[in-house]
């Protein structure tokens, strides 16, 4: 007989048929009534045992995180909790689950533990609802570009480039660690390497899809991408996924159409198709939040914080009238920023984005246009502007309540002597990146793209705090486990 998935069984309903599913025990009660789930809903399915048919020795085997199967026929339930549930006539036993021995246990666990044991936290309600969330909203992100006609383009994990020109990269080598070869200037002769050249992990695929908007108009990557930046906080990893087209002909007012409308369609996607992990997921913030001070509780609940994104019109301002908002605030007056805004040129900060989202204009923000000197060489050099004291770039970062910047993105610089003027101010060599200046050099046209790091949208959605929460197998300094 063929198993039948839990979440089509409550989908369907197909009372007095013979049925066969199969999971992991969440509970055993009463030596009878079994709560079985099996990772496709966040609800469980309530199975009967029947004495008379069961093995007691079965029955034994019954606890706790067991692995089992159970054949029977769907009934309408009599009791409370659940429309339907299945008559066991059998039970196997899969795989047996020493309560003594498991890590874990049918209470409420802490994040931080479960983080200890990140090999099994998917078994328990919070991780299966965060990883069901994290799926569909990959899956949205695909639809949204296939449906707007994207191609979905695979840029190299493995390359020469530092695209953020940041150096805080991971080396790949096959060369003995211990005794490198050697030049006579005694520096290591990376042409004995593999590729022979020194190569690393990516830190982006935004200069390689930018190659292929020039031919296929609309593309974009998602796929891992690596920073060797030794920051243990709730929002880096070492490792991360990243979403980031590159769209031929767009200038940066199309850009933040195309990513606040990217941002609304999975958001709304995740709101409607997963509605129960949500609502368990909601549960454990709205658990979480009453242990903080008054103050520091969230202002809305999960869901509303959701569809205040999708209902609101982003605002949108220039980074010069952020600057004056955030330089006349009170935070700031009274010397409550951890950094203070002193001027124009400030690096803005979480502390800055979130002041602006949550407490001034109480909406997403877009900020556009920031001062070239803190931006990267590949974004496009503003005309001079009265009232802005600097030069500023086509830039634009799409900040959300909670977590500040989300988004990240500019119109490309597709003119050559500029590009090149910027690529020698900050000492990037044209010679390493010849082909990224051949696309300027032959059939040039204004282009424009972002960066969204996939596990900032999951924490948003999730509510999560911690972003390694958010991924399977968190990398970040000191742990590579798994």
């Amino acid at each position: 007989m063929q198993r039948i998935k839990i979440s089509e069984i409550l989908r369907s309903e197909p009372v007095n048929t013979t049925v066969l599913v199969k999971g992991w025990v969440k509970a055993f009660r009463n030596n009878q009534f079994i709560a079985l789930n099996d990772g496709s809903t966040a609800n469980n399915l309530q199975v009967v045992v029947d004495f008379e048919q069961i093995d007691p020795a079965t029955l034994e085997r019954i606890k706790f995180g067991a692995a089992i199967g159970a054949r029977g026929q769907l009934i309408e339930s009599q009791g409370k909790g659940q429309k339907v549930e299945i008559k066991a006539s059998e039970i196997i036993v899969y795989g047996d689950c020493n309560p003594e021995e498991f890590p874990l246990q049918p209470k409420r666990q802490t994040l931080e533990f479960l983080r200890e044991k990140a090999h099994l936290r998917f078994r328990t309600n919070t991780f299966s609802a965060v990883f069901r969330v994290r799926h569909a909203l990959a899956f949205a992100v695909h639809k949204f570009f296939n449906d707007r006609g994207f191609y979905y383009l695979h840029t190299p994990i493995i390359t020469a480039s530092d695209a953020e020109g940041a150096g805080e990269m991971f080396s790949v080598t096959t060369l003995p660690l211990d005794n490198p070869p050697r030049t006579e200037s005694g520096e290591i002769d990376f042409s004995q390497d593999f590729f022979r050249r020194p190569t690393n992990l990516t830190v982006s695929g935004q200069l390689e899809a930018e190659l292929g908007a020039m031919a296929l108009g609309d593309v974009y990557t998602f796929g891992p991408t690596f920073r060797a930046e030794n920051s243990n906080t709730t929002r880096h990893l070492a490792e991360f996924w990243m979403i980031e087209p590159e769209v031929a002909f767009n200038d940066l007012h199309d850009n933040m159409n195309l990513a606040e409308d990217m941002l609304r369609y999975v958001i709304s996607y995740a709101l409607e198709h997963c509605g129960d992990d949500l609502r368990i997921l909601e549960e454990r913030l709205l658990e979480e939040e009453k242990s903080k001070p008054q103050d520091q509780r969230s202002e809305m609940a999960l869901t509303d914080k959701l569809r205040f994104v999708i209902d609101n019109d982003f605002v949108r301002l220039t980074y010069t009238e952020a600057i004056d908002i955030l330089k006349n605030s009170n935070p700031n007056k009274k010397g409550k920023f951890q950094f203070p805004v002193e001027g124009w040129g400030t690096d803005l900060q979480s502390e800055h984005e979130r002041y602006l989202v949550e407490k001034h204009f109480k909406k997403p923000v877009i900020l556009t246009n920031y001062p070239a000197d803190i931006k990267a060489f590949y974004m496009r050099q503003d005309e001079p502007k009265a009232g802005v004291p600097g030069q500023t770039v086509s830039a634009m970062d799409i900040l959300f309540p909670g977590i500040g910047e989300i988004v990240g993105g500019s119109q490309r610089e597709e003119r050559l002597d500029k590009l090149q003027t910027r690529m020698r101010e900050m000492h990037i060599s044209e010679e390493e990146l010849y082909w990224y200046l051949d696309t300027r050099r032959f059939g040039a046209c204004p282009h424009a793209g972002f960066g969204l790091g996939f596990e900032r949208l999951v924490l948003f959605v999730t509510g999560m705090t911690n972003i390694r929460d958010v991924i399977a197998f968190p990398r970040y300094p000191g742990s590579a486990e798994f």
